[in-house]
């Protein structure tokens, strides 16, 4: 199991602190075990934690006036969610949902701020992390706007398979265990059409299917989709 402060130093706004910042902060954390399934918070929920994650997977979700839901992000270890909260304490803005049996640690607000206030080097870490985030969904709502279906699906698998891939032998093709329906709503599309899309990318011999796993032999020709 991941030492606490090894986990600390992975989170971005934790990152440039020191040795003993972390230290400091590690003692703070209480661990937490879900089950798959579990919700860890919902939409509209007060805020008061941050959660980093040791094992498993969180998706984080908002859902739609239709009954469906759309993907916002899937953590790993090593991964956070729930920082607005510790800033604002205002309610969540979306749901987190435990993927798989997941293993987490928390940070209380009240014990984050009565750190956070007396250390520049983790209001600027802070800001820092905030400001990825807000990067990273502005570069989500252009890819919704200007690339299609087939393009948005490549990139993401490109991206799953980059981030948290397992390459089978070492140079084997990329493996992803990734629901149709998740990565429908990471890219903000129907489950219909990335059935579709995956359906061109078997036959093109861009991806294949395993034993409930999407296999990616060539990223480069993958690549070539986004074009």
């Amino acid at each position: 199991m991941t030492h606490p402060e090894i986990l600390l130093k992975q989170v971005p706004m934790f990152r440039s602190l020191r040795t003993e910042d972390i230290h400091r902060i590690a003692a703070l954390l209480k661990k937490l075990v879900l089950r798959k399934g579990d919700v860890l918070f919902r939409n509209g929920e007060e805020g008061h934690s941050l959660y980093m994650i040791i094992a498993g997977k969180v998706k984080i979700v908002r859902q739609s006036r239709d009954g469906g839901e759309m993907i916002l992000a899937v953590l790993s270890p090593g991964d956070f969610c729930g920082e607005m909260a510790l800033l604002d304490g205002l309610p969540r803005s979306a749901d987190a949902v435990a993927v798989e049996e997941t293993h987490l640690y928390g940070l209380n607000r009240k014990d984050f701020l009565s750190y956070v206030m007396n250390n520049e080097t983790a209001v600027m870490a802070v800001l820092s992390a905030l400001s990825k985030r807000l990067r990273r969904a502005d570069d989500f709502l252009e890819d919704v706007f200007f690339l299609n279906v087939a393009a948005r699906l490549a990139k993401k698998l490109i991206e799953l398979a980059t981030g948290n891939g397992f390459r089978e032998g070492g140079d084997g093709p990329f493996r992803l265990r990734v629901s149709q329906r998740d990565l429908a709503g990471m890219i903000g599309a129907t489950r219909e059409s990335v059935n579709k899309e995956l359906r061109v990318l078997r036959e093109k011999n861009l991806v294949s299917l395993s034993e409930g796993a999407i296999l990616i032999p060539d990223l480069e020709a993958l690549k070539r989709r986004i074009r």
